[in-house]
């Protein structure tokens, strides 16, 4: 197994600079995921670490070794595509050997790796099985399989799940996370899908624009979120946003007029501010701030309800059931704890008091 380190990379195509100086290190048997939406440049980054990409500034190594201008079958890393990628005229056992075989390795050393990858994936009644006959989800253990059986000390995953069902993918999810688990090796993990990340990862990357927005543990950027962007795109439902101007202390007039009286002062000066909070953390109140039910969605444990203060459209998750009804009025509140607030010009965190 081994470290990564990322020291200020950058990718330019001509004249065109797609990752802006990127610095992160995994250690050793570390489970990293970068995550962003379309074109962040995650992908990009990935298939640096592979050697698939020329790196235009900075130096990445693997271990202690630099690994800048060292060929793809040299670095000791293996990939896990979208695609999996598959020999369809060759069997389940060949191709998770084929690049044992390339490598000119005793047989009985293959057929060893290969049914102790096989035994770890389930995959052992499968061995002579053409890939036409395997489901997604086979075909995927297989392609892990392939990874697996080359013991190497970093694993890189691009987007792995993303052409499964989703119940599929819930279930390689924790087949995944049980596998790092077991082998312990070093794992760079590309997604759009923030779900994944924040259930897979040790750490999540968020990137974008070919920058790192923030890195951290998942919870920190569920709890912590140091920018609008994060905020937005980590959550699931997504944070409700509420762009107004703060008056006195604790007061924030939305753009439509209406008031929002704040549990507590809002830090830094008075401006314009974006405040945030979570679906799951707004909860239903006596008195508090007064919403007109538009949409009531039962799912069993849980109901989410979708209200307007005035022309804010704001979405509350709340456990069991409700007695709310579609064009009632109901008052919403929140803890001081789980308020965010985002300056109106950099779109950077804003530290509530507690």
């Amino acid at each position: 197994m081994s470290t990564v380190e990322i020291r200020d990379v950058r990718k330019s195509y001509g004249q065109l600079e797609v990752i802006h100086g990127v610095s992160v290190g995994i250690a050793d048997g570390e489970f990293v995921a970068l995550v962003g939406p379309s074109g962040c440049g995650k992908s990009t980054l990935l298939r640096m670490i592979a050697g698939l990409e020329d790196i235009s500034g900075g130096e990445i190594a693997i271990g202690e070794r630099v690994v800048n201008h060292v060929a793809p079958k040299d670095r000791d890393i293996a990939m896990v595509f979208q695609n999996y990628a598959l020999y369809p005229h060759m069997n389940v056992r060949e191709n998770m050997g084929f690049a044992l075989r390339q490598r000119r390795l005793p047989r009985a050393e293959i057929n060893a790796r290969v049914t102790d990858a096989a035994r770890i994936l389930g995959l052992e009644q499968l061995l002579d099985r053409k890939p036409r006959q395997l489901s997604g989800g086979q075909r995927q253990r297989v392609a892990m399989g392939r990874a697996i059986v080359r013991n190497p000390n970093v694993f890189l995953f691009d987007e792995p799940l993303s052409n499964l069902d989703a119940k599929l993918r819930v279930q390689m999810r924790s087949e995944l996370k049980e596998l790092h688990q077991r082998l312990g090796v070093t794992t760079v993990y590309v997604t759009h899908d923030q779900i994944e990340a924040m259930t897979l990862a040790d750490r999540v990357v968020v990137m974008n624009g070919g920058v790192v927005e923030q890195m951290g543990p998942p919870l920190d950027l569920y709890d912590r979120p140091q920018s609008l962007f994060v905020a937005a795109f980590i959550g699931s439902p997504p944070m409700n946003f509420f762009q107004g101007d703060v008056e006195g202390d604790a007061t924030l007039v939305l753009d439509d007029g209406h008031a929002l009286a704040l549990p507590v002062p809002v830090p830094g000066e008075k401006g314009r501010v974006t405040l945030g909070v979570r679906p799951e953390h707004i909860h239903l109140a006596n008195e508090g701030w007064p919403a007109v039910v538009s949409v009531i969605e039962p799912t069993g444990s849980e109901t989410q309800i979708t209200a307007r203060i005035g022309e804010h459209v704001v979405r509350v998750l709340v456990r069991g059931r409700t007695e709310a009804r579609p064009g009632e009025t109901i008052h919403l509140a929140a803890r001081p704890g789980d308020l965010h607030v985002f300056d109106g010009g950099t779109g950077r965190r804003r530290e509530m008091a507690p």
